[in-house]
């Protein structure tokens, strides 16, 4: 079950990604592995000079270009700016490639060191087309945002939903408690006075039998207004595949 839901999650992602670059193999091939499905979670929240500053120590520029390609998708009046600095991320991460490369070599491990040119390869397309690689990424990250607020929202209803049926039968479960213990009490009454009791509970039974009624119609309420934001969002999910596609 699991491995369907996700499976069905990889291939959300790939049509959306084949849709920003229908004919264009290798960058949706370098994409295909660089971007994510949830950026918020995935991409680390430390500001970039952070990023930066820890991958010239420890030699892995990853998740600093990772946040530079996501800020870039979101500041779109920068993007010369990034586009800069990604390509300063890949001369440094090539640099870095090159050296630990050499030193594979020379140990003989020949497989190691053709996943690191095959590192350089990456690094130097990414150089070479950053421009596209942004333009891609802005569209692809702001579905995504999209998604994930989309996400969350139904979370939260799914949450409000689960709440309020527990209430209810928190509250069914006092009503019956409460009727038992009247009827326990009338059993001691005299006869005027249990027939004034059983007249009263008669009463709240048919205030609580109301109480009932009037929950169950504002659950159904609130079920028909959360199809209605389901199917508002669908609708705004294919408005945008429909734009996308007429680009």
């Amino acid at each position: 079950m699991w491995k369907k839901k996700e499976e069905k999650k990889e291939e959300k992602e790939e049509s959306l990604l084949k849709e920003l670059c229908p004919d264009d193999a290798k960058l949706y091939d370098f994409l295909s592995t660089s971007l994510y499905e949830n950026p918020l979670a995935a991409i680390s929240k430390e500001d970039l000079d952070i990023l930066t500053e820890e991958a010239e120590k420890s030699g892995n520029f990853r998740p600093a270009v990772d946040k530079a390609i996501f800020e870039a998708a979101q500041n779109p009046r920068e993007r010369e700016r990034y586009i800069k600095v990604i390509q300063n991320l890949a001369a440094k991460t090539i640099h870095a490639t090159e050296q630990e490369r050499e030193k594979v070599e020379k140990e003989g491990l020949t497989d190691r060191a053709a996943s690191l040119g095959r590192r350089i390869e990456n690094q130097t397309f990414m150089s070479e087309r950053a421009e596209d690689i942004i333009n891609v990424a802005s569209r692809f990250y702001n579905e995504k945002l999209l998604e994930v607020g989309e996400n969350v929202r139904r979370e939260a209803r799914g949450t409000e939903r689960t709440e309020a049926e527990w209430g209810e039968r928190r509250t069914e479960k006092l009503e019956k408690a409460g009727r038992e213990a009247r009827k326990k009490e009338r059993r001691g009454m005299g006869r005027k006075e249990k027939a004034e009791a059983e007249k009263q509970d008669k009463g709240e039974e048919r205030a609580a039998e109301e109480r009932k009624e009037a929950r169950r119609e504002e659950r159904k309420g609130a079920e028909k207004e959360e199809r209605r934001t389901e199917e508002l969002e669908k609708a705004e999910r294919e408005a945008r595949k429909k734009e996308r596609r007429g680009n």
